[in-house]
């Protein structure tokens, strides 16, 4: 007789209600600042005590023993709700976001082909209109991706179709450019290795000492370009950068681009969320002449992983990246499908997160949970030029600031908050100089949380 492997209903409910449960009293107690921010148990000694060989082999979890694994894994696991909470860009999700995860991970509407999610796929052009509509493209075009790095390689793909549009088929040109600052995610890179440009084509550009473009010296780095022989087939900026969350001069690039008859793409996967907010909305002044740009959803607007944008100014623009054949996909008339813009052929259910995000909170909640992240960051820079041995080499403008204390080992000083478990912040390098980073994620992390970390800085480090 063949077994009937069709749900179990009543378990999926018992076992919901306990994810439920759960879930509940992770977030509190992380909210709360109840346990240690971060564990960092090595993978074969976590991997026994979550007697993963085991299930692996055997199987047969139930609901109750579900409950004591999901208490292991989540204990074991890093707290983004934590007020300590301030390593790296990735939300501390609101729970209508988790919500949309819950109903995807049950119906499963994979939707880049309309007929296989109709009502995910509505969700998700309504959502990129309204995203379209912020950064000033009425008129262009747009998709969700699973992530910044794919989105910035899906725009750079339209970027190559317009100035290469024969490369799809007949390979691509080899005296194409891309333009960047060095301080450019490194997704920039990648992408233009992915794209068959190369690594060596990435010019890089002039700066000033914090990484930001410097307007002034555009001129000259398009001459060098076109010097080497090379065409350039995009110029890229930041809103904001990702080691430092300063915001390039949109405005001055754009025209310069414009001018020049440069394809302009902006990576606002952090940044773009500053839209939302009247008092940082400032920021992007100019992002309306980029041709195209993208928005990250599982940073400030509190998704969970992944949900990001590209958009374009120009819808065809879009429609150029991709040039498939596959008659089990491509056929008649398919005006609502989403599979000709994106790498994914099955695609998440990624505009319902932040569509139930903006049903609960609203685009004004969403602006100041963005302004009450910079404001906190803005706070910690304050607070942090006030303490000896503290250096701060900017003034922030979005929720990351770096910052130094002393001159000792920083990176150090990092992994000792790491060990202990009191802060999970990251570091970088500016100038060539480590410094610590802080990002605030979490709408948990106050000015107790801020003391605390300025407190236990010096307390970790060498004697001045």
């Amino acid at each position: 007789m063949t077994a009937n492997h069709s749900w179990d209903i009543d378990d999926f409910v018992r076992a919901g209600e306990a994810t439920v449960r759960r879930l509940a009293r992770y977030v509190g107690e992380s909210q709360r600042g109840e346990t240690p921010v971060i564990r960092r148990t090595p993978p074969r000694e976590l991997a026994e005590r979550l007697g993963l060989a085991r299930w692996i082999r055997d199987g047969g979890m139930t609901a109750e023993s579900y409950e004591t694994f999901l208490d292991t894994y989540l204990a074991e696991g890093t707290r983004l709700h934590h007020p300590a909470s301030v390593g790296h860009q990735t939300a501390a999700p609101d729970f209508p976001a988790a919500l949309a995860d819950f109903v995807h991970g049950a119906s499963n509407g994979t939707m880049a082909v309309y007929e296989m999610g109709a009502s995910a796929a509505t969700v998700e052009l309504e959502v990129l209109r309204w995203m379209l509509g912020k950064v000033g493209f009425p008129e262009g075009g747009g998709v969700l991706t699973h992530g910044g790095s794919l989105a910035n390689l899906t725009a750079l793909l339209a970027a190559r179709a317009s100035v290469a549009p024969d490369a799809w088929t007949d390979g691509v040109p080899g005296d194409l450019a891309l333009l960047a600052p060095p301080s450019a995610h490194y997704s920039i890179t990648r992408a233009a290795a992915i794209l068959g440009l190369g690594e060596r084509a990435v010019v890089p550009l002039d700066v000033d000492d914090l990484g930001r473009i410097d307007v002034a010296r555009l001129p000259g780095a398009l001459e060098r370009t076109r010097r080497a022989g090379r065409r350039p087939m995009a110029l890229v900026a930041a809103a904001g950068a990702t080691a430092t969350g300063l915001y390039d001069d949109l405005r001055g690039v754009g025209e310069f681009c414009a001018g020049h008859g440069l394809w302009f793409h902006v990576d606002g996967a952090h940044g773009a969320s500053a839209l939302l907010s009247d008092g940082h909305r400032h920021l992007l002044d100019g992002v309306e002449l980029a041709d195209s740009i993208i928005w990250d959803a599982h940073k400030m607007l509190r998704t969970s992983s992944l949900a990001a944008a590209v958009l374009v100014r120009r819808e065809a623009d879009l429609d150029a990246a991709f040039r498939q054949r596959a008659s089990y996909l491509f056929y008649g008339d398919q005006e609502f499908d989403l599979i000709g813009r994106t790498v994914e052929c099955a695609k998440a259910e990624l505009g319902l997160k932040i569509f139930l995000n903006l049903a609960w909170r609203g685009e004004r909640g969403l602006g100041e949970h963005v302004a009450g992240r910079y404001a906190t960051a803005h706070r910690f820079w304050e607070l942090a030029r006030e303490r000896p041995g503290f250096h701060c080499p900017y003034e922030p403008e979005s929720n990351i600031v770096c910052f130094r204390y002393g001159t000792g080992d920083q990176a150090a000083v990092r992994e000792r908050m790491l060990a202990e478990g009191s802060f999970h912040l990251t570091s970088v390098e500016l100038g060539g100089v480590r410094h610590l980073r802080v990002t605030v994620m979490s709408p948990a992390t106050d000015d107790k949380t801020l003391e605390a970390l300025l407190d236990r800085v010096p307390a970790l480090s060498p004697p001045l």
